[in-house]
């Protein structure tokens, strides 16, 4: 087609420091130091043109600009399209030929035939774009990013996290790269899928926000005086620039609808918005939207009947496509799309399309269309695309993204029939690319038009009815995570099975609900669904149904402490597998009678098994039996104190969830915690905190679990938001690990803030939440949480112990031995039925040694075996109880001992960032006077450090033998203390030289 002449020019005016960010930028990245920049800001405050200003300053410094486009097709996802539309533009540039050629996994997103891992997939994007960037300096510019599909999420962080922005190694080309991506603030509401992300990019170190805020008063005057050759009113500027409220775009619109004379027109931004087109977001307010169409109503009518087709297409249209349906003749057509270009309502793009200058101009255009003419326009671009769709698709579409519009518009034309095989085939699509949220989306509104369609018209697939692919959603819930929507769509599987289904289907649909209810911890309606399962299906002849039933009622029993019960029907079920040649169910049952067998996962037996189920389950392509096995060879490694086994397991776990898609499915978020847990364990606390800020806000609701040793970590350095952060996962939706986590959290929050009630209550309260519903009623955590808890008691004992408060000792003792017995008795039997591992066994003894505490004070012994115990690989709890034997070799007089120690704990608080640690132990350090000079010594000179401790010790109320009793010295040495801070500071008393200090700033209040 001819090519349009370029469009007015509007004056850049305002954005000055935004403009010079973005070319530093830009200079850097054409010098080899890759870089990202996400800028944001409200719809029309300025964000494209700000990009097209530093993309046209690329264009002039020799860099090449690659721009993708998200689109906004309400719930229907549109996988990798901003990508598949970057590629295509790389794909007709004859320089880059071979670097294109050097990977063809990327064919896929080019509608090629390659296929490969999802992993495989984003690698050699990445590897693409490190090879052309290294030809010629490159510039991305992704737009409109609060539309992008999951997927697309997915791979843009994968390359600005682990591709394309890492700096080469040395000796390697430069990658000279940037990229630039936009989104709406105003369309970030709180669950908005696009926020997790964002949280995590921010903080990658080649990553830059840019916000523009809207403009000064006197830049959007500026702006509007530029607008308009001729003058205008002053009246008539305050108005625009008063209702504009600093959107340059608003100021614009309101211009253009105005005349030399007017004050404006439309009815004001103060009403009530409009219905939105989908129901979904809000639409335009309703001055603007009148003051966008007086725009329009200002073009010819062929102009306008173009532009209203064109918003029915979207934001951007291929120019072929909205040839076939205006069915204009060229001429005419080229005529309107000049006028609409000409008056800065259409830009011309890339390969021979056209974008809507603003996504608010489109909106308003959309929303203006009559009921009738907006159907209509819907079934013609179906129809095009259905048409397309058989000849391979529009040139440089994926076969993903014609189905996806083409089932958009088929359902906002009522074309249902079509809507529904539409939606189903985006959803293959998905499934394939590894896109399981999209796939989700896909089939739920396929479920939802499938009553709908009429029987004759449905598709005709073998064994395609509304109970399996209700199943097939649950499946792809729970790999997207989703496992309480999984556990929805399986119960509502079963209602429409009814009791016609014949018994394999419902024995398959209640197995299947079994399974998704145990990932949600409902353990008894498991067992009771798994138990009608196999009732439903015979055991002869053999069939794969019953030995998945079995595989399944097997792992439930377990579950509900029917162990007999489960061993037995787990080998009937795996001598029945081995006879199919049902690899995948062989692994399963081989995981399921690992834990049930003497020779479980902690002992080297019986990761020999789990190994030979992990590759059963490989070589049969299941994988979520294969992450089943790799988490237990995970866990097993860690329960057995090989941490390093445990890392390399998990290593392979996660690689083999992102290859697949499933990066959110359960095993992959306990894999994910266990992680987390790991790197906190041993001391790689910032590690542990990066990897949870990577994770933190884009996993599913119910998953925050995962990132729950990050707070730990926050715990333990002192961090006041940690408690609230825990308390924030039980105000959430009901998870046994969020349980967990917070319990741990909040047990030990309270012990380190001295309080001994509070640490206790929390103690009975997590556990009776993790047991509730469950048969085991000792989960493994008891012995942990016992532990942290009787810190906190011994502290208040001795507190009573030191005020000759009996009955207190006595009251506190009788709760510590109580919290004993629970350590002991979850150790000895945890929920496994077998002794725990050397973690469990180290809280033991940690348990053990508070007890001693709390009933007869410090002890050298009790403390030198719970030192020993942590020494399998946790420097934070073997530090802390290091500073309590510290504290009972003071007390039994082996001061030397007690300083090294100390300073052992000084290096790993110092080292750990563990300040609450680090005050404790220069505390006990300044009170024993294991050092020459306290760290922490008063910076006046009026009293010595020793003097200042025992005024400390005044303030709190403390006689001389007490004194002397908590800094381990004589009464008569105490007594001599405080005599010389008396004559020191000329007091009288003790309470008057106590009420001198706080007045001449020698103390300070102690927090509550």
């Amino acid at each position: 087609m001819p090519q349009l002449p370029p469009s007015v020019e509007t004056p850049f005016i305002g954005r000055a420091a935004e403009l010079a960010r973005l070319t530093g930028v830009l200079d850097r990245a054409r010098g080899g130091d890759p870089r990202a920049v996400l800028v944001v800001g409200d719809a029309g405050v300025g964000k494209t043109r700000t990009l097209a200003e530093a993309a046209a300053h690329a264009t002039r410094t020799g860099m090449t600009v690659l721009t993708g486009h998200c689109v906004d097709l309400g719930d229907v996802g549109l996988p990798y399209l901003p990508f598949t539309e970057i590629l295509g533009t790389l794909a007709t540039d004859d320089r880059l030929a071979p670097a294109l050629a050097a990977h063809p996994a990327v064919d896929r997103l080019l509608g090629g035939g390659a296929d490969g891992s999802r992993l495989q997939l984003f690698e050699s994007i990445a590897a693409l774009l490190a090879d052309v960037s290294e030809r010629i300096p490159l510039l991305l510019v992704l737009e409109d990013l609060h539309w992008a599909d999951q997927s697309s999420r997915d791979l843009l962080r994968f390359l600005l996290s682990r591709g394309v922005l890492q700096l080469p190694t040395a000796g390697a080309p430069a990658h000279r790269l940037a990229v630039f991506a936009s989104y709406r603030a105003d369309d970030l509401h709180r669950r908005h899928p696009l926020r997790p992300l964002l949280a995590e990019l921010v903080r990658l170190p080649a990553v830059d926000r840019l916000e523009l805020r809207p403009m000064a008063d006197a830049e959007v005057t500026r702006l509007v005086r530029a607008l308009r050759a001729g003058p205008l009113p002053d009246t008539t500027v305050r108005r625009i620039v008063e209702r504009a409220e600093g959107n340059a775009f608003y100021a614009e619109e309101l211009l253009a609808a105005t005349t030399d004379t007017a004050t404006g027109t439309g009815t004001g931004t103060g009403e009530p918005p409009h219905e939105s087109m989908d129901g979904s977001t809000p639409a335009l307010p309703s001055g603007l939207a009148d003051v966008l169409l007086i725009r329009l109503e200002q073009l010819s009518d062929t102009a306008q009947q173009v532009l209203r087709t064109a918003a029915v297409a979207g934001r951007r249209v291929e120019h072929d496509l909205l040839r076939e349906a205006v069915q204009l003749p060229d001429d005419e057509l080229e005529s309107a799309l000049r006028e609409a270009v000409g008056r800065q309502l259409l830009v011309p793009g890339d390969r021979d399309t056209y974008s809507f200058r603003h996504a608010l101009t489109r909106e308003a255009v959309y929303a203006d269309l009559l009921p009738g003419e907006r159907v209509r326009l819907h079934r013609t671009f179906a129809g095009l695309l259905t048409a397309a769709g058989r000849h391979g698709g529009p040139p440089g579409s994926h076969p993903a993204k014609t189905a996806a519009e083409r089932a958009h518009h088929s359902r906002e034309s009522h074309n249902l029939p079509d809507a529904l095989s539409a939606s189903l085939e985006a959803a293959d699509h998905a499934q394939r690319l590894g896109a399981p949220a999209e796939e989700l989306s896909h089939l739920e509104a396929a479920l939802e038009l499938w009553p709908a369609v009429a029987p004759a018209d449905r598709p005709t697939t073998p064994g395609l009815d509304t109970v399996t692919l209700t199943l097939r959603a649950s499946a792809a819930a729970a790999h997207a995570g989703e496992s309480h929507r999984a556990v929805s769509l399986t119960r509502a599987a079963l209602a429409r099975a009814g009791t016609d289904a014949d018994s394999e289907l419902a024995a398959r649909v209640r197995y299947t609900l079994a399974g998704n209810l145990m990932r949600v911890d409902s353990l008894k309606a498991a067992f009771t669904y798994s138990s009608e399962a196999l009732a439903m299906i015979p055991a002869e002849p053999p069939s794969r149904t019953w030995v998945w039933a079995a595989a399944t009622h097997a792992m439930a029993a377990r579950y509900v402490g029917e162990d007999e019960d489960a061993g037995r029907m787990a080998r009937q079920a795996l001598a029945v597998a081995e006879r199919l040649e049902l690899a995948d169910a062989q692994a399963d049952l081989i995981v399921s009678l690992v834990g049930l067998d003497g020779h479980n996962r902690r002992t080297p037996e019986g990761r020999d098994r789990l190994r030979q189920a992990r590759e059963l389950a490989r070589r049969a392509g299941n994988v979520s039996v294969e992450m089943r096995a790799l988490f237990n060879l995970a866990i097993g490694a860690y329960e057995s104190g090989a941490l390093d086994d445990c890392l390399t397991w998990l290593s392979d776990g996660l690689d083999r969830a992102s290859r697949t898609g499933r990066l959110s499915s359960p095993y992959a978020l306990e894999l994910r915690y266990l992680q987390s847990l790991i790197l906190y364990t041993l001391g790689r606390w910032d590690e542990c905190a990066r990897a949870a800020a990577a994770d933190a806000e884009r996993l599913p609701a119910a998953a925050g679990f995962a990132t729950g040793p990050a707070l730990y970590v926050a715990l333990a350095r002192g961090e006041r938001s940690a408690a609230d952060r825990a308390q924030a996962l039980l105000d959430g939706p009901s998870e046994w690990m969020a349980t967990l986590v917070a319990g741990i959290v909040l047990t030990d929050a309270a012990a380190l803030r001295g309080d001994p009630e509070a640490a206790v209550e929390r103690v009975h309260g997590t556990l009776a939440a993790l047991a509730d519903g469950a048969v085991n009623q000792r989960p493994d955590v008891g012995v942990r949480l016992a532990a942290l808890a009787l810190a906190a008691v011994a502290d208040a004992a001795e507190e009573a112990r030191l005020t000759g408060d009996a009955a207190g000792v006595r009251r506190w003792a009788d709760t510590a031995t109580e919290l004993l017995e629970l350590a002991r008795t979850t150790a000895d039997r945890g929920e496994d039925g077998t002794e725990q591992g050397p973690e469990g066994l180290a809280w033991l003894a940690r348990a053990e040694a508070e007890w001693t505490r709390t009933a007869s004070g410090p002890d050298v012994a009790v403390w030198e075996k719970a030192v020993t115990a942590f020494a399998y690989g946790d420097p934070y709890e073997r530090a802390r109880c290091r500073r309590r034997l510290a504290q009972a070799l003071l007390a039994a007089g082996r001061r030397a001992e007690a300083a090294e120690q100390a300073r052992a704990v000084r290096e790993t608080a110092t080292r750990l960032g563990a300040a609450p640690l680090l005050d404790a132990v220069e505390a006990l350090v300044r009170r024993g006077r294991l050092a020459e000079t306290s760290p922490a010594a008063d910076a006046t000179a009026v009293l010595t450090a020793r003097e200042n401790d025992v005024l400390r010790l005044l303030a709190r109320g403390r006689t001389n033998r007490q004194i002397g009793e908590e800094l381990f010295i004589t009464g008569k040495t105490a007594s001599v203390h405080v005599s010389n801070i008396l004559a020191k500071l000329n007091a009288a008393s003790r309470t008057e030289a106590v009420v001198i200090a706080y007045r001449e700033g020698l103390l300070a209040p102690e927090p509550t």
